[in-house]
């Protein structure tokens, strides 16, 4: 067996190293780019619902995903307390806000689809630029509690926010829809709201305000933003 040299040994190692160096290196920009989604939801759930999407952003999220198929679909839960004090509404607009933000700077080409149900459609309406309730109801205060405000988006995320969905909006009730939004929201927009529903219309059927995520105003919602998305 031949003599080891070390020039031969200091070599081997220098291949060593490189082949190690090269399992940690820091993934490229069309690595990063890969994990980003085609479609993110940044959805706000109900009053009352525990943290995440809630019942109706979930079908919301699989019905969209249903009409595109060979579209990737991720979502973002508003991290906000959806409690009786609709004061923290607003904490939930700021968090979407945040979440706005970085995925347009991480992920420019990914659309962002806004929706909310009840007080998570406030939310969302807070994020337009548009009174989430109106003055008519924050003046019965007394009986319904304020509602918090947070600044709308920056202009210059309009252009990555999609479409918007929202149900049961109770500023529909007072002709403040979604689709009232100022420019580009409220013509990228869908504002749904189930008969008798007394949160988001003069109805008087309390129970009208559930069931959203099996009525068929779910594909309609889902097929409106798969228009737009």
């Amino acid at each position: 067996m031949g003599r080891v040299t070390f020039p031969r040994v200091a070599a081997r190692l220098i291949t060593v190293a490189a082949a190690l160096l090269s399992t940690l290196a820091v993934p490229g920009p069309s690595a990063a780019a890969a994990t980003c989604p085609d479609v993110d939801v940044v959805f706000g759930r109900g009053t009352g619902e525990p943290p995440g999407v809630g019942r109706v952003g979930q079908a919301f999220i699989d019905a969209l995903q249903s009409q595109i198929p060979s579209r990737t679909v991720a979502s973002y839960a508003v991290d906000y307390p959806a409690s009786y004090d609709f004061l923290a509404a607003q904490d939930g607009a700021i968090d979407a806000a945040r979440h706005v933000r970085a995925m347009a700077q991480q992920c420019p080409n990914t659309r962002i689809v806004l929706g909310g149900y009840s007080q998570g459609a406030a939310v969302v309406d807070m994020l337009m630029g548009i009174p989430p309730v109106g003055d008519k109801l924050n003046a019965l205060s007394n009986k319904f509690g304020s509602v918090g405000m947070a600044a709308p988006l920056s202009t210059d995320l309009a252009a990555n926010v999609a479409a918007v969905a929202v149900f049961g909006n109770p500023a529909t009730k007072f002709s403040n829809p979604a689709t009232s939004a100022p420019s580009p929201y409220g013509a990228r927009a869908i504002d749904l709201c189930k008969n008798g529903d007394p949160i988001c219309s003069r109805g008087h059927n309390p129970f009208a305000h559930d069931g959203y995520e099996t009525s068929d105003l779910m594909p309609q919602a889902a097929g409106f933003v798969a228009g737009l998305v």
